[in-house]
C-alpha cells in the first residue's frame, strides 16, 4: 500500500554539526552512488550507496576526527565516507583512448565519450585526466592554438556540427560525481603519428623559430621564453573559461631520448637557445639550465593557476623513478639526466597539488620495485602534498607479460593502501576499462565497491559551502522511498547523504550538479531512516555543516 506523501515538518533539526577536517585517510574501495533511486547497503555502523547490490563490501580505515550531532542523548559520531583518488588519463595522441579515430561524427565522438564517462562512473572512478592538448592543438575552440587532427582528421579543421568538446566533457563529468581534470603536454608540437599537414595557425608554422626537429617529432624549445609564456597562456585560457576540477602535465619535458640509424644518442638541438642564455649572462652548465627551464616552468604553471582559480588542482605525472639508487637497488631511466625533469625538487617545493608517479612496473621487480618506489616519493613529499602512483593498467589489455592481470592492478591497489601517505592511483589508460579483457573492469568493479571523495586538500582555499537547506518528503514509507530536494549552488562538488536506520547507517555520494535525490530502505531493514542528514563538500574537498532530519511518519 502506498502512503501519502509525507513532509517531514513535524521534527526537523538543523544542527551544527563540528565540520570535517579535511585529511587523507587510507580507504577501502568505492562505488560511485546512482543519480536515481537505488536500494542501499549497510554494513555496521558504516554503509555504503550501490547501485548494484551484488558488489561486496571491504571494511575501510575511517578518519579519526569525528563530526558530531548534538540531540537530546548522547553525541552521536557520523561514519565518515572513504576519501581516494581514482582516477583514469583518457588518452587522445593518436587516438589511444577518445576518440577511438579521427574525423568521427560529432554525435559518434559524444556518444563515445559518454560510453567512457558511464564506464568510469560504473567501474567506481571518481576522476577523468582528460588529454586537450596532445601536440600544440586542442580539442577544444582555441584563439590560441588549432582544433586537434586527432579530434577532426585534419589539423584546424572545426568539428561539424560545430561543439566544445571539454565543456561538453565538464559537465558530464560532474553530473555523474566524476572531477574533471584537463590534461596539457607543454612542449610536444608534433608527435610522430601525425598525418594532416600542420595547420597555419599551428606554432611550427606562425612562430618555427620557437620549435626545432628532434628525432621523429617536433618540439617546442623550453629554454625559450616565447615558449613557456605560450604554455603557460593555454593552460589559464583553459582555467579561466572552463569549470575544471584540475590541469595536468605528464612525463613529456625535454623530449625521451631518440636514436640515430647507428644508434648513437641525438643530442637535443636547442644550440641557439643555450647560447642567448649565455650572452645574457647565464653561467649553468646546459644540462643544468635545461632542468632549471623547466623547473621555471612547474613552479609558474603552479603560481599562475592558483592566481586564477585557487581551488583548481593542478597535478604533475612524472617518469616513476627520479634518478637509479633512489630509493637504493632502484635501477633504469635516469629522468633527472635525460629529460632534465627535477620531479623531486616540485614535490618538495610544493609547485603542484598532487604527483602520480608512473610506477608501470609489477610487484617483485627487485630494479623497479613498486613498494619501495612509492615509499620513497611519499616520503618526499614534505610539503603534504598527495601522491597518487599511475599504473599500467593497459598491460592487461596488451596481453604481452603473463604477470599482468587483474589481481596484480588489485594487488598494487592494495599496496597503495597500505602505504601511509598515498590515497588513490591513476590507471592508464581507459582503453583497458574498455576493452573489458580478461574481466577486468568487474574486478575493479569490487576492488572499487565502496563510494570515495576524493582526497582533501587542506592547503587550498575554495568558496566555502554552508548548512545546506534541505527538503525531505517521505514518498512511500512502505517502501522507505525518501526524496530530497538540494538547493542549486556552485560551489558544492558532491552531497554526503547519511542514513540512520536502527543501528546501521548507509552513506551516499551525490554528484553537487543534482538538485534532487532519492533514496530506497536497505533491503530487509525498517521502512524508513529515523535520521537523515545531508552535507556539502566544496571544490577542494571539505566538508561543511550538516542540515540534520529527525523523521517521524505519523
Amino acid at each position: 500500500m502506498r502512503s501519502t506523501p509525507v513532509k517531514l515538518a513535524l521534527l526537523t533539526l538543523l544542527v551544527g554539526c563540528t565540520p570535517l577536517a579535511p585529511i587523507t585517510t587510507d580507504v577501502a574501495p568505492a562505488e560511485t552512488p546512482s543519480t536515481g533511486p537505488v536500494p542501499a547497503q549497510t554494513s555496521g555502523a558504516t554503509g555504503a550507496d550501490a547501485s548494484n547490490t551484488r558488489n561486496r563490501r571491504t571494511p575501510a580505515t575511517r578518519a579519526s576526527n569525528k563530526a558530531y550531532i548534538r540531540l537530546d542523548r548522547a553525541p552521536m559520531a557520523l561514519p565518515e565516507p572513504a576519501r581516494e583518488f581514482r582516477g583514469v588519463w583518457v588518452a587522445s595522441v593518436s587516438n589511444i583512448d577518445w576518440p577511438s579515430a579521427p574525423g568521427l561524427s560529432t554525435e559518434q565522438q559524444q556518444a563515445e565519450l559518454r560510453t567512457i564517462l558511464d564506464q568510469a562512473r560504473d567501474l567506481g572512478l571518481n576522476a577523468v585526466i582528460l588529454q586537450v592538448r596532445p601536440a600544440g592543438d586542442a580539442l577544444y575552440p582555441s584563439t590560441i592554438e588549432p582544433w586537434s587532427e586527432y579530434l577532426t582528421g585534419v589539423q584546424g579543421q572545426a568539428p561539424s556540427p560545430s561543439w566544445d568538446p571539454l565543456a561538453w566533457a565538464v559537465a558530464e563529468s560532474h553530473a555523474r560525481g566524476l572531477e574533471l581534470h584537463a590534461w596539457f603536454n607543454p612542449f610536444r608540437a608534433r608527435h610522430s603519428s601525425a598525418k594532416s599537414a600542420a595547420a597555419p595557425t599551428h606554432i611550427s608554422r606562425a612562430n618555427p623559430s620557437l620549435v626545432v626537429s628532434y628525432g621523429t617529432q617536433t618540439w617546442m624549445d623550453p629554454g625559450l621564453k616565447a615558449v613557456q609564456d605560450r604554455g603557460i597562456q593555454v593552460v589559464l585560457d583553459v582555467v579561466r573559461r572552463y569549470d575544471v576540477d584540475g590541469v595536468h602535465i605528464d612525463d613529456y619535458f625535454y623530449p625521451y631520448q631518440e636514436r640515430d640509424s647507428r644508434r648513437r644518442l641525438i643530442p637535443f638541438p636547442d644550440d641557439r637557445s643555450y647560447a642567448a642564455y649565455r650572452r645574457e649572462g647565464g653561467r649553468l652548465a646546459r644540462d643544468d639550465w635545461r632542468r632549471n627551464n623547466v623547473d621555471r616552468f612547474v613552479e609558474r604553471l603552479y603560481r599562475e593557476v592558483k592566481e586564477a582559480k585557487p581551488w583548481v588542482k593542478v597535478g604533475v605525472s612524472p617518469f616513476g623513478i627520479w634518478r637509479p639508487g633512489y630509493p637504493e637497488g632502484v635501477q633504469g631511466l635516469d629522468a633527472y639526466a635525460s629529460i632534465y625533469a627535477d620531479a623531486r625538487k616540485w614535490l618538495n617545493e610544493g609547485w603542484l597539488d598532487y604527483s602520480s608517479p608512473q610506477l608501470y612496473w609489477p610487484l617483485g621487480r627487485p630494479q623497479q620495485d613498486y613498494r619501495a618506489l612509492l615509499r620513497w616519493w611519499v616520503q618526499e613529499s614534505s610539503q603534504g602534498r598527495h601522491v597518487w602512483p599511475g599504473n599500467y593498467t593497459s598491460q592487461v589489455q596488451l596481453g604481452r607479460v603473463p604477470e599482468w592481470t587483474p589481481e596484480q592492478i588489485g594487488a598494487q591497489i592494495a599496496a597503495t593502501r597500505e602505504q601511509q601517505g598515498a590515497s588513490g592511483n591513476i590507471h592508464f589508460s581507459m582503453k583497458a576499462f574498455l576493452a573489458d579483457v580478461r574481466g577486468l573492469s568487474p574486478f575493479l568493479k569490487g576492488v572499487y565497491s565502496e563510494p570515495a571523495l576524493v582526497p582533501a586538500f587542506p592547503w587550498l582555499t575554495a568558496p566555502a559551502v554552508p548548512r545546506p537547506s534541505v527538503e525531505i518528503e517521505v514518498r512511500d514509507d512502505l517502501m522507505g522511498e525518501v526524496h530530497m530536494n538540494f538547493p542549486r549552488d556552485a560551489r558544492v562538488a558532491t552531497w554526503v547523504v547519511r542514513a540512520k536506520y536502527g543501528d546501521q547507517w548507509t552513506v551516499r555520494l551525490v554528484p553537487g550538479s543534482h538538485d534532487e535525490f532519492t533514496m530506497l530502505r536497505p533491503v530487509g531493514d525498517i521502512r524508513v531512516p529515523e535520521l537523515i542528514t545531508v552535507s556539502a563538500v566544496d571544490r577542494v574537498g571539505r566538508e561543511g555543516a550538516a542540515d540534520v532530519h529527525t523523521l517521524l511518519i505519523p
